[in-house]
C-alpha cells in the first residue's frame, strides 16, 4: 500500500496502520530501493512484521510496491517522504522494532557530509523511537562512509556499535548484487540504544494536532482582474518559506489553480491553490486536496500569500479563514 503525506497522523499509532496485524514487530527501511531486502527479510520470521518503507524517488516506490504485493505481503506501507520528516513526525516513541538502511547514498564529495543520514541527531532520534532491544542495521559497501557512521553513533552518547556480519536479505539488494559481482564486500553494523532517549517531534506537531480546517478565504475580484499578470514570488516566515510558482486557468470559467512550494525545515510540499467562482459572484481561494497535502502553518501561509496576492490586485476580501 503506498501512502501519501496526508494519509498519516503525526504521530501515528501502529494499531490504525496495520488493523489486521497490530501486535506483530513494526520494522522501517529507509531507502528502500527497488524493494528487494523486504521479501528476503521478512521470509526470516514465522510472521512477516509490520513494514514501513521510505524513500524519495518516485519510481523506485512504484518498482518496490509491485514487488511487495507480488511477494503477497499485505502489512506493507510504502512512503515517498525523507527520512528526516517521517520518523520525528509519524513513528511515536519506543515504537519500532529495527529501523534498516541498506547502502545508503554516502555523499562521498567534500563539505557534503550534512546531506548523509547517518549522523548524530539520525542516531539521537532513531534512539528514541525503536523499542529496548531494538537496534539500527546499517549495511554498506562504502568503508569510509561505514566508519563516519559508526563514529557518529558513538558521539551521539545514546548508541552502542556492534559491528557484524550482515543479513542474507541485505545481500540480495541490487546494490549488493553489483559489489559481489566485483568481487567486494559489504560492512554492517547495529547500532542499539544504551539508555531511553527523549523523543523530539516535529516543530509544527502541536499544531497537526490540533486538526485545523482547510484554510480559505472570500473575495471579489476587481471587473478587469488579469491572470497573465502574475509573476513568481516568495514570502518567507518565521519557521517557513512560501513560493508561488505559478497561476494556471481551470476548465471552469472564473477560475484558476496557484501552485505553491512551501519549506518547512526538512519538509517541503507542493500545495495547489485554488481560486472559484461562487454562485454569488465572489470568488473562494481555498487549499485543494490533490496531493493530499498536510495542513502547516507553511501551507496556511501559502493560501494566504494568494489572497494577499488577489488583494494587491484589486480584490476585496470579505473573510479571511487562515
Amino acid at each position: 500500500m503506498i501512502y501519501r503525506l496526508g494519509d498519516f497522523h503525526f504521530p501515528d499509532d501502529p494499531a490504525r496502520l496495520y488493523p489486521g496485524t497490530p501486535t506483530r514487530p513494526w520494522v522501517l527501511e529507509i531507502g528502500f530501493g527497488d524493494g528487494r531486502f523486504w521479501p528476503h527479510y521478512a521470509r526470516t520470521f514465522a510472521e512477516a512484521p509490520n513494514y514501513l518503507g521510505v524513500e524519495i524517488s518516485g519510481t523506485s516506490l512504484l518498482k518496490a510496491h509491485r514487488r511487495l504485493k507480488d511477494a503477497g505481503l499485505d502489512n506493507a506501507i510504502l512512503t515517498k517522504l525523507p527520512a528526516e520528516v517521517l520518523l520525528p513526525g509519524v513513528i511515536p516513541p519506543a515504537s519500532l522494532d529495527a529501523i534498516v538502511v541498506n547502502f545508503p547514498d554516502p555523499w562521498p564529495k567534500a563539505g557534503h557530509e550534512d546531506h548523509r543520514l547517518l549522523r548524530v541527531p539520525f542516531f539521537q532520534q532513531a534512539a528514541s523511537r525503536l523499542k529496548s532491544g531494538g537496534a539500527v542495521l546499517l549495511t554498506t559497501d562504502h568503508e569510509e562512509y561505514f566508519e563516519f557512521a559508526c563514529a557518529q553513533a558513538e558521539a551521539s552518547g545514546v548508541m552502542r556499535v556492534e559491528r557484524t556480519e550482515p543479513p542474507a536479505a541485505a545481500l540480495e539488494t541490487k546494490y549488493a548484487l553489483k559489489w559481489r559481482d566485483l568481487g567486494l564486500g559489504a560492512n554492517h553494523a547495529r547500532f542499539v540504544p544504551t539508555a531511553p532517549t527523549p523523543a523530539t517531534f516535529l516543530p509544527f506537531a502541536p499544531y497537526l494536532e490540533s486538526e485545523p480546517n482547510v484554510p480559505h478565504a472570500v473575495l471579489t475580484l476587481p471587473a478587469d482582474f488579469a491572470p497573465q499578470a502574475f509573476q513568481k514570488q516568495t514570502v518567507r516566515g518565521p519557521h517557513w518559506t512560501v513560493v508561488l510558482l505559478d497561476l494556471y486557468a481551470t476548465l471552469r470559467r472564473g477560475g484558476w489553480v496557484a501552485l505553491a512550494h512551501v519549506v518547512e525545515g526538512d519538509l517541503t510540499q507542493e500545495v495547489l491553490v485554488g481560486i472559484t467562482e461562487r454562485e454569488d459572484g465572489t470568488h473562494l481561494v481555498r487549499l485543494a486536496k490533490f496531493g493530499g497535502p498536510i495542513i502547516t502553518p507553511g501551507v496556511k501561509a501559502a493560501v494566504g500569500a494568494v489572497t494577499e496576492w488577489l488583494e494587491r490586485e484589486g480584490a476585496a476580501v470579505k473573510h479571511r479563514g487562515y
